[in-house]
C-alpha cells in the first residue's frame, strides 16, 4: 500500500494533461478575441461600402 501511494504522488502525467488543457484554452480565447475583432471591423467596412453605394 505504501508503494502504491508513493507511486501515485510521483505520477505527473495528469498534471501535464491539465497544463496542455490550460494552454489550449488560452489559445482558444486569443483566437476568439481576434476573430470577433476582425468581424467587427468587417461589418464596419461593409456598412461603409453599402452606404457609399447608395
Amino acid at each position: 500500500m505504501k508503494t502504491l501511494v508513493s507511486r501515485f504522488l510521483k505520477d505527473e502525467s495528469g498534471a501535464t494533461a491539465i497544463e496542455y488543457g490550460l494552454i489550449a484554452a488560452g489559445i482558444a480565447v486569443v483566437i476568439i478575441t481576434v476573430v470577433k475583432g476582425i468581424g467587427t471591423n468587417l461589418v464596419t467596412k461593409f456598412t461603409s461600402v453599402q452606404t457609399g453605394l447608395q
